[in-house]
């Protein structure tokens, strides 16, 4: 009889998230499929660290106008890739990356492509959401107001 060796594998995915997406990524999961804290490389990343940088400018008006959290779940098939927070509950609001620390009042789970193509207005919130390409968690009506508030006051 031969003996086996205990071996700790990793399993390797392979995913294109969306048709025609040039982006090829490589997935290693093990027991958790909990995102990396570090930057990914993704696309939307860019967005979020602008979004960060205009917040700090305008966040103390945003604060009192929404008093609310928002996370964005950017996804790959069903693997979490990243995970970033908007707090427009606390101080003059934050922009970072990871889960919410606080409850999150409206979490959106959404392609990385799919992200890219509503902030550059390529594709209507509304449309998307309907067409299942963007999962809202909580407060919907909030995502509106916050649609509304980001076209006014942060201009990407």
């Amino acid at each position: 009889m031969w003996k086996r060796k205990k071996k700790d594998c990793l399993q390797t995915k392979i995913n294109t998230c969306e048709e025609g997406d040039s982006d090829l990524y490589v997935t290693l999961t093990s027991a958790s499929k909990n995102p990396s804290t570090k930057a990914t490389g993704l696309q939307s990343d860019l967005i979020f660290e602008e979004l960060g940088r205009r917040i700090k400018e305008v966040g103390s008006q945003l604060v009192k106008k929404m008093n609310a959290v928002f996370q964005w779940d950017i996804v790959c098939g069903e693997t979490i890739m990243a995970q970033w927070t908007l707090d427009l509950k606390t101080g003059s609001g934050e922009v970072y990356q990871g889960a919410s620390r606080k409850p999150a009042n409206t979490v959106f789970t959404l392609s990385d492509h799919d992200f890219m193509e509503l902030a550059l207005g390529k594709m209507k919130p509304q449309k998307a959401f309907l067409a299942g390409k963007v999962k809202v968690k909580g407060n919907v009506l909030l995502s509106h107001k916050l649609e509304t508030l980001l076209r006014e006051y942060v201009k990407l």
